[in-house]
This record gives C-alpha cells, structure tokens and sequence, in this order.
C-alpha cells in the first residue's frame, strides 16, 4: 500500500474524486429506478436524477483542474494517465449512457424494440468513449490546440444537456405534450412526447468521440466564454430542479419548466461547438531521436 501511495500526488487524488463522483452518479441513478416506473410524475421530481447530474457536473469541473495542479505540483507523474483515462470512462461514459438508459427506459410497459433499441446506442456510446481515451492517451504527448472528435467530458455535457431538454420540454409549455402511445405495450405511463430523439442524439454523439473532426479546445477566445456561460446554465438548471425536489416532493411539473429552458441553452452551445469551422490543422510534432551507434570496438 505504502508503494502505491508514493507514486501518487494531489492530481492523482483529485482524478480519483472524479471517479468516485461518477460512481456516486450511478449509485443515485440505482435508487431513482423506482421512481421511473412512473416516468413523468415521481420521475421527474425524484431527486435522485438530478442529483446524479449534479456529480457528473462535479466531475467535469475537477477534470477540468486535475491537469493543471498534476504540471504545477506533482513531482510524479506516473499513474495520473492511467487514473484519468478509468476516472473519465466511468464519469463521462458510464454514467451518462445509464443516465439516459434510466431515464428514458419506459420502465413500465415498454416495447422490446424500444428497450433494445435504447441499450444499443447507450453500449454504443460507452464503447465510442473507450475508444476516445485510448486515442486520447496515445495523442496527449502531441500538445495540439484541438481534440480528434468530441471528448469525454463534452459527451457527458451533450447528454445531460439534450437528456433534461427532452425530459422537461413539456413542462416547458412549447412543442408536443406528454404521450403514452409512442413505442409501448401494455400499461405506459405519460412520457415527454420526444423522447425518441435521445436515440440520434446518443448515436452522434458517440460517432463524434471517435471522429477525425477537429474541435477546438475551448482555452481562450469567445468560445470559452460561451462555454463557461454553457456550464453556468447547466449548473443552475441542475440545482434548480435539486433544490424543488428536494423541498417540494409534490411540486408541479410546470414548475421545471424555467430549468426547461437552461437546458436548451446548454444543448444549443453543443450543437455550435460541434458544427462551427474546424480549427486549422497543425502537424504534430514527430521529432524522432536516433539511437546513438555502439562505439566501435578497440
């Protein structure tokens, strides 16, 4: 044990946060399974959904400062890599593709194709993602100022971004109201009328994590304003809809309905990041160091 901890410092305890949150984001998302059963009644004000976001969120933000405080203060360096590639996969991958899954799974009187359908893309999702560390991992040391295709943290971003549009647009007063007729069998509780949009939107989102599309990575500029003004609207949209459930266990639905619309701010930066210009192409840096010659022998 001594040996492990000496070949870890403060990043590396950070990105193990990170992991735990994204593990407590499942956890929460175990105990809203009840509460699914009647999606859009107790579903939507369980707390448990958006408390899940809520770590996911947290997450993201320790993500974001892990690398820093690994180049400023840990002299070792050794396990961080490894730390954030299982960290983030469990985070940005797992997490959200569950999320979705529970969310949107039609708990009660579902359609197998539906079903099927839905666990399809969610596994698509976690594989695109595994693939997108790995490639993360092997193009790190190459320092460009963009990512191959969309990151980790953007996907879980995305997802909880569309996943609560979807799920609060009819407490939003605009579009389609609630349906039970869409894809079910049996008893169907009332369900967001476009929840069959989740399908496309996991499907890119995960074919953008393994592209070859260049995304910015959002360090300067008006773009990351419009990020941080991105994570702001999530966040409050977030604790909003926490602290009603929270407080108010028989709030109304109608009551979401204003996080409804931070959603939608959200959503609309996603789809910006994903179809503004690519960034120019830069050659990485491929220098190769020859191996010195044996010296000739006396």
């Amino acid at each position: 044990m001594k040996g492990t901890l000496r070949l870890t410092g403060l990043a590396d305890y950070i990105t193990l946060g990170n992991g735990l949150l994204g593990t407590c984001a499942i956890f929460c998302l175990i105990l809203a399974v009840d509460d699914l059963n009647n999606p859009y009644d107790a579903g939507v004000r369980s707390n448990y959904i958006w408390a899940s976001m809520l770590c996911i969120f947290l997450s993201a933000i320790g993500d974001i400062i892990d690398g820093p405080v690994a180049r400023r203060y840990s002299k070792r360096k050794l396990l961080g890599g490894s730390l954030d590639i299982m960290s983030d996969c469990v985070s940005f991958c797992v997490a959200p593709a569950l999320m979705m899954f529970i969310m949107f799974g039609r708990w009660d009187g579902s359609n197998p194709l539906w079903t099927w359908s839905l666990a399809i893309v969610c596994c698509w999702v976690i594989a695109a993602g595994m693939l997108r560390l790995a490639r993360f991992q092997y193009e790190e040391a190459s320092e460009l100022p963009y990512f191959h295709g969309l990151s980790s943290p953007g996907n879980a971003m995305m997802l909880m971004s569309f996943g609560g549009l979807i799920w609060l647009q009819p407490s939003m007063g605009v579009g389609p109201d609630l349906t039970t007729a869409n894809l079910c069998t049996g008893v169907c509780h009332a369900n967001p009328a476009l929840d069959v949009l989740i399908l496309p939107v996991m499907l890119i989102s995960g074919t953008m994590m393994i592209s070859d599309r260049r995304l910015s990575k959002l360090k300067h500029g008006i773009d990351t304003k419009l990020s941080i003004l991105q994570m702001l609207c999530l966040l409050i949209g977030i604790v909003a809809n926490l602290t009603i459930t929270s407080t108010n266990a028989t709030a109304a639905t109608t009551d979401f309905g204003y996080a409804g619309w931070l959603f939608l701010g959200s959503a609309l930066f996603c789809i910006y990041y994903l179809v503004k210009p690519q960034p120019p192409a830069v050659e990485a840096d491929a220098t190769v160091v020859e191996p010195t010659p044996p010296q000739a022998m006396a």
